[in-house]
């Protein structure tokens, strides 16, 4: 299960860092005011996925054993965490436009499923001889 842990920690301190990151920038609107520009919204969908894949990747890569069925609880979990962020969105309303957390709930388990699939091809890769 820490290799679960691993991956979800990994996916929220990459994301938060990079929005930190923008933010400060000034990319990004301030802290707590709606972002509604498609193309700022697609920045964040975008290296989101990425992390989302490095995070699957992760919690192969840490799994004891069978990482894809570890792999598959991560995904199972960041599921129900997708689906309650598009709850909020819909509660709560006026963070932006609903698409993006739909899309990141559509978009996440591909990705944290990639990031293990590649783990394992590349473990089970033969390493080539001296060429």
């Amino acid at each position: 299960m820490k290799s679960i842990l691993a991956g979800l920690v990994t996916v929220v301190a990459l994301s938060l860092g990079a929005d930190e990151v923008l933010h400060l920038l000034k990319v990004y609107p301030p802290w707590g005011e709606p972002m509604y520009q498609p193309g700022l919204n697609l920045l964040a969908l975008s290296y989101r996925a990425v992390f989302t894949v490095i995070g699957g990747y992760v919690t192969a890569k840490l799994a004891t054993h069978s990482p894809m069925r570890y792999v598959a609880i991560a995904t199972g979990i960041g599921l129900v965490l997708g689906v309650l962020g598009v709850v909020a969105a819909i509660s709560v309303g006026g963070l932006g436009p609903l698409w993006y957390p739909i899309a990141i709930a559509v978009t996440g388990p591909p990705c944290t499923l990639l990031g293990g699939a590649l783990h394992v091809r590349r473990s089970a890769a033969p390493i080539p001889s001296g060429a």
